[in-house]
């Protein structure tokens, strides 16, 4: 599958669910329902994924947590 496509179905997908659910629910719950969809749709999804932090010579292995990194 090529960027845009896997663009194209994230971006679907997240649509779908906030269509779904409607507003007003917590970040964790439409964060759970897009992994799931997703997944049911056949992408590699992690969910909080630690991603390090360059910049020049420091690396931080934690400088961020990815919520869902397909």
């Amino acid at each position: 599958m090529e960027i845009n496509q896997i663009t194209e179905a994230v971006i679907g997908k997240a649509i779908q669910v906030h269509r779904n659910l409607g507003l007003g629910l917590l970040e964790s719950a439409y964060k759970e329902c897009l992994y799931y969809e997703l997944t049911e749709a056949g992408l590699n999804v992690e969910k909080e994924k630690a991603m390090p932090l360059v910049y020049q010579k420091i690396k931080l292995e934690c400088g961020y947590q990815v919520d869902l990194f397909v």
